[in-house]
């Protein structure tokens, strides 16, 4: 199918695009890498009648740092990021993600910003950024304010932002210096959503775990910060006993959908084994 008919605006400021957001109501859509939105078009399941281009925004991509926080523009493309030095060197378990979302072509317009807006419960960025500890910056009619990444995520496709806002940046604080992190991804067939995905980022002391957050992907309606899971190996090696005691906390709070990738009882199992997996392998990388 092709999308319905819709009037194309694009702006030049973020004061413009908020203006326009908030003079056209719900019957506009802000459009960034446009591999949620137009696809739903296509299908009919979204009908705008008018898109706000966000490319020809200035300062609305790069990544900079900016004393013990990251800063990336929403515009920021997937690709960008993977050749971005400060996230290599600050918090390279975004690089390692970067590479497991979909394919070359599309990290190559796909953005940052985008992927974390819209709720969509397959994307990889928002786990991530709730293991991170992320914030993002609305600007909208109101003025500007800041949303953890924690308070965002309310439903599938249902977020904090409110009629007229535009989500500009996110800040992220930087991990500290020889930490450990992984993000284990099962999926189908390159491209696809994750089946179950597991972010972890750690400091060990002393041969045992001192910190630990565990972020889940595609297991509940919304992205989910797997507290319990992350207290139940402070203070220990990771031995087998305390890995299964992460993953059974981990699957506690799992509510993935039935679908093509599995019924929820294999979802939910190999979600434990994500986590599993992603401890390990984040151990085993911190200093």
């Amino acid at each position: 199918m092709i999308p319905g008919p819709f009037s194309y605006h694009r702006p030049t400021t973020v004061a413009d695009a908020v203006k326009l957001l908030s003079t056209l109501g719900d019957d506009a859509r802000p459009l960034a890498g446009g591999h949620s939105l137009v696809p739903m078009m296509k299908l009919r399941l979204a009908t705008p009648e008018h898109l706000i281009d966000l490319h020809d925004i200035a300062g609305l991509k790069g990544v900079t740092r900016d004393g013990n926080n990251v800063l990336i523009g929403a515009m920021t493309t997937q690709h960008e990021l993977l050749a971005s030095e400060v996230i290599a060197k600050s918090i390279p378990v975004l690089h390692e993600a970067a590479l497991l979302i979909a394919d070359p072509q599309v990290r190559y317009r796909g953005t940052v910003g985008g992927n974390v807006a819209n709720g969509d419960p397959g994307n990889d960025m928002p786990a991530l950024m709730l293991t991170l500890g992320a914030a993002y910056r609305l600007e909208g009619p109101n003025g500007v304010r800041k949303v953890a990444a924690a308070d965002y995520y309310q439903g599938a496709y249902f977020t904090a932002i409110e009629a007229g806002e535009i989500l500009t940046s996110i800040s992220i604080p930087v991990p500290a210096a020889g930490h450990g992190h992984a993000y284990e991804k099962l999926k189908r067939k390159v491209g696809d959503y994750a089946t179950a995905a597991a972010a972890v980022v750690l400091t060990m002391s002393g041969g045992k775990v001192e910190t630990c957050a565990i972020g889940l992907t595609n297991l509940s309606e919304t992205p989910l910060l797997a507290d319990a899971a992350a207290k139940a190996v402070i203070g220990t090696s990771l031995d087998a006993a305390s890995l299964k005691k992460a993953a059974a906390a981990a699957q506690a709070i799992m509510a993935p959908a039935a679908d093509a990738r599995g019924p929820v009882e294999y979802r939910k199992h190999v979600g434990g084994i994500m986590v599993m997996r992603a401890l390990q392998r984040a151990a085993a990388k911190a200093a």
